[in-house]
C-alpha cells in the first residue's frame, strides 16, 4: 500500500536556534510584542509499505538514521 507521511523536526528545549531567534528579533524590530520563536522542519514523505506499522517502522528509522539528530532533535510522524 502506498502512504504519505508528514515528518516534523524540531531542536529539543535548551538547544540554541540561530534561526528563531533572527526571526523574533526582526519581529521586534517591526513593532510585534514576540518574545520567544523557534523553528521546526517539516518533510513529507510517500512510500509503500505492507502495513501502516511497517509504514510507521521505516519512517522511524529514517528518522534515527538519517532525518533527525537524535542528540539535539525531537521528531513527530504522522502516517495517513
Amino acid at each position: 500500500m502506498k502512504y504519505r507521511a508528514e515528518i516534523t523536526t524540531e531542536l529539543k528545549p535548551g538547544m540554541l536556534d540561530p534561526e528563531g531567534a533572527t526571526i523574533q528579533r526582526a519581529l521586534v524590530h517591526l513593532g510585534y510584542n514576540v518574545t520567544s520563536v523557534g523553528t521546526a522542519k517539516k518533510l513529507l514523505i510517500e512510500l509503500e509499505a505492507d502495513g501502516i506499522d511497517d509504514a510507521r517502522g521505516m519512517l522511524d528509522e529514517m528518522c534515527k538514521k538519517m532525518l533527525a539528530n537524535p542528540v539535539i532533535h525531537n521528531y513527530s510522524i504522522e502516517v495517513q
